[in-house]
């Protein structure tokens, strides 16, 4: 029997596929948010247990780093392979949250200061050209999309860890410039003002962190 639909029902499989990851986006923004509600202590804040960090730290990456990747992900084959290469690319995430785990100390300040400053410096390194460049060419593995990604979102994901891991606002803005460059190519206008605002950022949280937003300084 031929298939009676209208073709205009039919909708394509890389279309479904953008918007299962989408989907999934989104879901993780909403438990994100939900989950650091009232937690925000600036650069005080605790990570609490492994495991609570653990489920908190993946809907965050989910939620920051996935709008960057439905191109990709809209790619594969099939909805097997599309859901095989989000899970390998947050299995990466994941891995990064265990070090950021291990490393992870509240801090003052000063020190936060410091990180955010760094952070603008490697904004503007050969070795963030060089994963930027790889994030947005077209690699089938899952896995060396995210190890790409987090070569080249490691200096954003370190101002975020300065200024508050449970902080939403801070999450927010460094998502949208994470989803920017993973989209758009490199633009020296863009890049190197937004460089040199991160660093500004950080000296800004040394000599008067009350100025910055959801700063709460203990030292």
């Amino acid at each position: 029997m031929l298939d009676q639909r209208s073709p205009a029902l039919v909708i394509p499989a890389n279309v479904r596929r953008a918007t299962g990851v989408a989907a999934l986006t989104a879901a993780c923004w909403a438990v994100a948010i939900r989950q650091m509600h009232g937690m925000n202590m600036g650069v005080a804040t605790e990570l609490g247990s492994f495991v609570s960090f653990a489920g908190l730290w993946v809907a965050m990456m989910a939620a920051m780093m996935l709008p960057g990747v439905v191109p990709a992900a809209a790619r594969q084959a099939t909805g097997r392979s599309a859901a095989l290469f989000v899970g390998s690319y947050l299995a990466v995430w994941s891995l990064a949250g265990v070090l950021a785990y291990v490393l992870y100390r509240p801090h003052g300040s000063t020190v936060a200061g410091a990180l955010v400053i760094a952070a603008g410096v490697y904004e503007l390194t050969p070795a963030k050209h060089y994963f930027r460049r790889r994030c947005r060419e077209s690699v089938r593995s899952g896995s060396r999309l995210g190890l790409c990604c987090v070569g080249s979102s490691v200096g954003l994901m370190l101002m975020l860890t300065a200024l508050g891991f449970m902080n939403i606002l801070w999450m927010s803005v460094i998502a949208v410039v994470v989803t920017a460059q993973k989209l758009l190519g490199r633009k020296l206008a863009v890049d190197v003002p937004l460089a040199l605002a991160i660093v500004a950022l950080g000296f800004l949280v040394v000599v008067a962190p009350t100025a910055v937003p959801g700063l709460t300084p203990t030292m």
